[in-house]
């Protein structure tokens, strides 16, 4: 099943649980390279990025399976290899491997990560911090090839707080002889749940949740058991839909206290929340308020990955929206889509759009071309007026364990072809 069919214009009603988070299961379980012993995962998403993950330690000698609603990971027997190409290429979070393999090895052959379309996404920061800690890199037939002689611990200030090259470094730091601080680092929730694993294992990391990191490497670390936080920007992506159509939703187990941006702007288009420790209610208003300009940032600011669910509920909201995207310069490319369903958006440069919200969308065919841009588009089909076939659900499928069954129990009309 490629394909996605909606039948619009159903308001959203009933609750709806939400899945663990990919961004922080993905580094999570690369970490499990660097433990001695046995890791049970729980609340782990079964999405295709998961998987992949799961397969490229599989061919690196861990032995991972479910049992009873728990992934085990024991990476007793893990070796150095190099992971499949294929899987490297389709997916982004194979960058995470390059700290746990130096971490577990000094050594490390990987190909270049892919993933979506949504902009360059270089590993430059990645390779200038870990190179401060002694990694050298070269390239042979395509492939990175990454070595070091000995971990040192190190003082490394990022230039932009990247979540990908923190948590790299972090990886290699608790393997590292010595004490790496990391300046400028990210603090995004995932940031988090990667230091409390580690610190579950047994790690010394001080600083988790600020931008300046210490980590007192060298420590044995054993396996754990840890759950997964739930997935805040699913719990997003949800709560926008809802915009779309009307109605009202609870989000069972989404992270409120990570949250704060995302729920401030949807009160801000008129929605009412009522937050508690098992999730969210929210009630809709019949048409999103006006909303004149939203900027995307680095957490605590206003997440890239809900940026193209916002512009397709923006479409029929009211007034008009100028949206500026800071983090990845190419990330509009749900805009034609949009169009086709007869939004009003025009094209400011790379990084800006302005929509003139339009009273409703039409159905129509439309392809998803990356994982949150083909959210938005159904997230945008399950307030239009008609029917629209989706092509492209296998980017979805990266990111969202089953959005049709989960837009289902809240009364879409929407299945899977």
């Amino acid at each position: 099943m490629d394909s996605i069919r909606v039948q619009g214009g159903t308001p959203l009603q009933g609750i709806v649980k939400i899945q663990g988070s990919k961004n922080a299961a993905l580094p999570i379980l690369a970490a499990c390279l660097l433990t001695n012993g046995q890791t049970y995962l729980e609340n782990v998403p079964k999405i295709s990025d998961a998987y992949g993950m799961i397969h490229m330690l599989e061919e690196l000698g861990c032995l991972v399976r479910w049992e009873r609603g728990l992934l085990k990971v024991d990476s007793g027997e893990a070796r150095l290899g190099v992971v499949s190409a294929k899987l490297a290429a389709s997916m982004r979070s194979s960058i995470f491997l390059l700290g746990a393999l130096l971490g577990r090895f000094r050594k490390a052959v990987l190909d270049y990560p892919g993933g979506c379309v949504i902009g360059k996404r270089p590993i430059d920061l990645h390779l200038k911090a870990l190179g401060k800690m002694g990694v050298r890199f070269q390239e042979k037939e395509g492939r990175l090839e990454a070595s070091a002689d000995e971990l040192r611990g190190a003082d490394v200030e990022l230039g932009f707080p990247s979540v990908g090259a923190t948590e790299n470094l972090i990886l290699a730091a608790v393997a590292a002889k010595g004490r790496t601080t990391v300046k400028g680092a990210a603090r995004e929730p995932e940031v988090q749940a990667l230091c409390e694993f580690l610190k579950s294992c047994g790690a010394f990391i001080q600083g988790t949740g600020t931008n300046e990191i210490k980590i007192e490497g060298g420590k044995p670390l054993s396996g754990a058991r840890f759950r997964i936080p739930a997935d805040r920007i699913v719990a997003g992506t949800y709560l926008f839909t809802g915009f779309a159509t009307g109605g009202n939703v609870f989000l069972e187990d989404a992270p409120v206290s990570h949250m704060e941006a995302v729920c401030h702007l949807a009160e801000r288009m008129g929605a009412s929340l009522v937050a508690d420790q098992e999730g969210v209610y929210v009630q809709y208003p019949e048409r999103a308020g006006e909303l004149p300009f939203l900027r995307t940032d680095v957490y605590p600011g206003f997440p890239t990955d809900l940026q193209s669910i916002v512009l397709a509920v923006r479409c029929t909201g009211t007034g008009t929206t100028l949206i500026r995207e800071t983090i990845f310069e190419d990330r509009f490319h749900v805009v034609d889509g949009l169009r086709n369903m007869g939004a009003q958006i025009r094209i400011v440069d790379g990084r800006s759009v302005l929509v003139n919200g339009v009273e409703r969308l039409r159905g129509t065919r439309a392809e998803a071309m990356e994982l949150r841009g083909g959210a938005a588009l159904v997230a945008a089909a399950a307030g239009a007026s008609g029917e629209t076939i989706l092509s492209g659900k296998q980017f979805i499928d990266r990111g969202y364990e089953n959005i049709c069954r989960d837009l289902r129990e809240l009364g879409a009309r929407i299945v899977s072809e």
